[in-house]
């Protein structure tokens, strides 16, 4: 009962996360020649413009500020809403893999949590640190371990919280994959 009482609090941070979506670190260097876009790098990601989050990058905007409400990354969105190409991109770029929102959850988190094979073998393979545990004492694979019986009705509210903003869920994709996602982080 009380992975369940942590994964949700967990999730519900995620829905705070997402729902703020405000523009955190927008600015432009000094040595940057390129101007920074109109459109906000949450926004960018969250509609998978790839092209706006490199102009981004170009232009200097802070890859690692954090939202001011949840303490979440650009790196952290784009995971949760499975936007691999925006991943790619500011895994590129050396976001910092270990940055916490302010549930202390990673972007290593958020993917394991969410299931998203591909972009959890990105964040491995761009050598996320495993071991962080959040403010409730989780690691990555530790989220992956709780039963699916016990998170899907977290995932279900969180699908319906989110649905609005794009986040798709296949449930049953989520099930079959979290004994896997839960291997890939041992």
């Amino acid at each position: 009962m009380k992975s369940f009482k942590v994964i949700t609090r967990l999730s519900l941070s995620v829905v705070l996360l997402l729902g703020a979506c405000a523009e955190s670190g927008k600015k432009e260097t000094a040595t940057s020649t390129v101007k920074t876009p109109e459109t906000t790098i949450q926004t960018a990601v969250l509609t998978n413009n790839v092209a706006i989050v490199k102009q981004h990058i170009a232009a200097g905007t802070d890859l690692n500020a954090k939202d001011q409400m949840t303490g979440s990354t650009p790196l952290m969105t784009a995971v949760v809403f499975g936007k691999t190409g925006v991943v790619k991109a500011l895994l590129e770029a050396k976001v910092d893999l270990s940055v916490k929102n302010n549930d202390g959850a990673t972007a290593l988190h958020n993917a394991a949590f969410f299931c998203h094979k591909e972009i959890t073998q990105l964040l491995i393979d761009a050598k996320a640190d495993k071991t962080i545990k959040n403010n409730y004492g989780v690691t990555a694979r530790e989220s992956a371990l709780v039963p699916f019986a016990t998170m899907e009705p977290v995932y279900k509210m969180i699908q319906q919280q989110l649905a609005p903003m794009g986040l798709k869920m296949d449930l049953v994709e989520i099930e079959k994959n979290r004994p896997v996602i839960a291997d890939m982080l041992k």
